[in-house]
């Protein structure tokens, strides 16, 4: 088919139509190696269709040759670049260059670049424009990264929202000292002169930062962004960072929106922004340190969040690795913060489905814990719990083998787990047999006086399976997540 299409190309016949033909057959495998031999070195027909009347063949003939990745051909595309008048062209131009070695020609994109965000625009040409402006900016970025900011602001007057589970605010609350602390539906925001005291927190799951004289965004994207420059957004990113120079942004944006019309949207102000902020404040999908997080409220109008990348959140540096089925760090120091008043300082403490380890890291972090094993049947599970458990800079002994197959010449305080569920893999008759053999098997493994912390979302099969036994008693029930109907059971003997 390749070599049919290229003939065509080469006679005139349909250039256009086959074009096209010929690049979305450059998408099969081999497809490329099969066009460079019908080609043997000679790409003057594409070449020469950069000059063609008809943009649409020059659109197609460029990316061609971007896909090509012949080298030699980059001073061709540059010069076609400059050169072409149709601004929808220009971008897929583009898209071709960066498909090659073009350092060398960043003065003139850097150039190109000032003027299509300094010079005015007419309305019919705003979204090429848009296009071949992020385009440029993401190429030089390819080769100049921008400095890193330094967030400084730990030791100012602040307001920060936690988000959290909505169902044990409570739990982040109290371990909150002065400041004043309002419950929101997801969280908390909080007034404090010392985010130091809260940073170290391991039972929220996210830091936002309100906008200072932003409080709703209203109108069009365009008239947002104006909102935005005319609040303090810019003055508090300055005020806690201490280097100079752009800031990096990206938008995340949650609301009712359908997928393409969240897309429009956020091009839309994303450059409006940039531009408003004589770009103080850039687009960048890779390169960003600040989320700019836009929340639809019932009304309809835009809640303006930040996330600062440049706040390092290091609670949960350890998790280097992690499973599909891996529970979040942060639900794991939940449920141990929930479950603490049954823990053991000094307990010897097993996992019998350890996972990636995240839960016997979490126990540990509650009071000591000494020894601590982990099983899974899983091998890859446990190699991924031996690297997370010595980044956690902890001890633990993690084993590869089926609790059911687990001897020990001692017995556990503690049981520690995120129990396994029905899955791909799994029925519910399967999990129903294994809920019983757990219960049998722990007998054998812990202490009289010992305890069992469970996270499961099989409430039924484990209350089922818990009544049908004499051995263990539930002792307390905590929800964790209504919706996937989540629970952390803590149960003794009887």
């Amino acid at each position: 088919m390749i070599k049919e299409l290229y003939k065509s190309i080469c006679d005139g016949t349909d250039v256009r139509k086959n074009l096209i033909s010929l690049r979305q057959e450059m998408k099969e495998p081999f497809a490329k190696r099969a066009l460079a031999y019908e080609l043997a070195g000679e790409f003057d027909v594409f070449v020469t269709l950069l000059k063609n009347e008809d943009a649409k063949v020059r659109k197609n003939a460029a990316l061609i040759i971007g896909d090509l990745e012949c080298q030699d051909l980059l001073p061709v595309l540059i010069k076609a670049y400059k050169k072409e008048e149709k601004l929808f062209i220009k971008a897929d131009l583009l898209k071709a260059i960066s498909q090659y070695e073009y350092q060398e020609y960043l003065p003139m994109l850097k150039e190109r670049l000032s003027e299509l965000t300094n010079d005015p625009v007419e309305e019919s040409n705003v979204k090429h424009v848009r296009e071949e402006a992020a385009l440029l900016q993401n190429m030089i970025l390819k080769y100049e990264k921008p400095q890193k900011h330094k967030f400084t602001g730990v030791d100012k007057a602040l307001e920060v929202i936690l988000l959290t589970n909505r169902n044990h605010r409570e739990v982040t609350k109290n371990q909150i000292k002065g400041g004043e602390i309002k419950m929101l539906a997801g969280g908390l925001r909080v007034a404090t002169e010392c985010l130091t005291d809260i940073l170290p927190i391991r039972t929220y799951q996210e830091m936002l930062f309100p906008v200072k004289g932003a409080p709703v965004l209203k109108g069009t994207p365009e008239e947002m962004a104006y909102q935005l420059k005319r609040s303090g957004l810019l003055p508090f990113l300055e005020e806690m960072h201490s280097e100079e120079g752009s800031f990096y942004f990206r938008v995340e944006l949650k609301s009712r929106m359908t997928l393409d019309k969240k897309g429009t949207f956020i091009r839309k102000f994303s450059a409006s922004l940039e531009k408003q902020l004589d770009r103080k404040m850039i687009n960048s999908s890779s390169e960003y340190e600040i989320e700019l997080r836009l929340i639809e409220n019932k009304a309809g109008d835009f809640i303006p969040l930040l996330k600062l990348y440049t706040l390092e959140d290091k609670r949960f540096a350890y998790r280097k690795q992690a499973l599909p089925t891996s529970i979040s760090p942060c639900n794991a120091a939940l449920i141990m913060e929930l479950s603490k008043e049954y823990l053991k300082d000094g307990a010897q403490v097993l996992d019998p489905f350890c996972g990636v380890g995240t839960m016997l890291i979490e126990r540990s972090k509650i009071s000591k814990a000494d020894p601590i094993y982990g099983l899974d049947i899983l091998e890859e599970a446990v190699v991924k719990a031996e690297e997370n458990t010595k980044y956690a800079g902890m001890i633990a002994h993690y084993i590869n083998r089926d609790y059911f197959d687990f001897r020990h010449e001692y017995l556990f305080d503690e049981i520690v787990t995120n129990m396994p569920g029905v899955s791909k893999t799994k029925d519910r008759v399967f999990v129903q047999k294994l809920y019983e053999k757990f219960w049998s098997k722990s007998t054998e493994v812990l202490k009289e006086d010992g305890c069992i912390v469970m996270y499961s979302d099989e409430r039924e099969v484990l209350l089922g399976t818990l009544r049908r036994q004499n051995y263990f008693k539930l002792v307390k029930e905590t929800v964790i997540n209504d919706r996937e109907g989540s629970s952390v059971f803590i149960v003794k003997c009887r």
